[in-house]
């Protein structure tokens, strides 16, 4: 089997054994602190941020133009309009404009 796969593989492995820790960790205690509970909901926000920022930065006008319209979208639309919205400018800014 190819070196690939088993990065994939051992990646699983990794992603899986991390959520599981963590389920394991939190559910032992009765009580979550509230800053602990705030925290872990932060976590979402943060993992999207680390995804869109460094694509952001050498963005060129296709992928602003994307990320302008996701943001216009999402003050009104939910998740599934936003994410067709962005995709849908992507994709045809990206085939006219370059």
């Amino acid at each position: 089997m190819s070196t690939t796969f088993w990065i994939i593989i051992a990646g699983a492995i990794a992603t899986y054994l991390t959520r599981v820790g963590g389920h394991l960790v939190i559910s032992r205690f009765d009580n979550i602190h509230p800053r602990v509970e705030a925290g872990l909901n932060a976590v979402p926000a943060a993992v999207l941020t680390t995804l869109v920022a460094p694509a952001a930065l050498s963005a060129g006008p296709a992928e602003w133009a994307a990320l302008i319209v996701t943001a216009v979208v999402s003050l009104r639309g939910g998740l599934m309009a936003m994410f067709l919205a962005g995709a849908a400018v992507l994709i045809l800014a990206r085939q006219f404009v370059g």
